[in-house]
């Protein structure tokens, strides 16, 4: 017999709408699963125009909404997968990142890849303790 996991759905105006068959976040066993955050303006669904530092700032932003809808936040991520499609903006990207996590910054991996959605430099997704 196998135990049924009760999941909720989170959604928010605060961050973009899934432009697929996703969920922004679900909430299962007292953890707050996200989707990967795109530098996307949630009220005009466009890539927010600008290098890295910028598109990783509306990451994260994004990112945080999604975690407050959760009743989560940063101080409670317990781990991050980083995705660039170049690792030559790792320093810029980092930058950014770190001053959303300050002194005890979860785990994360951070890979390049070949591509990203809609030709973004960046997205992050996440794992968080949920209330």
């Amino acid at each position: 017999m196998t135990e049924r996991v009760e999941r909720t759905i989170v959604a928010t105006d605060g961050a973009p709408a899934a432009i697929g068959p996703y969920s922004q976040a679900i909430v299962a066993n007292g953890l707050v699963f996200t989707a990967g955050q795109l530098p996307l303006d949630p009220e005009t669904m466009t890539l927010v125009d600008g290098d890295v530092t910028l598109q990783t700032e509306r990451v994260m932003q994004n990112l945080a909404a999604v975690l407050e809808a959760a009743g989560s936040g940063f101080d409670r991520v317990v781990k991050t997968t980083c995705f660039l499609a170049d690792l030559n903006d790792f320093a810029a990207f980092n930058a950014v990142y770190g001053r959303s996590f300050g002194v005890n910054p979860p785990p994360r991996s951070t890979v390049q890849v070949a591509k990203l959605p809609l030709g973004a430099l960046v997205e992050v997704e996440c794992i968080a303790l949920a209330p």
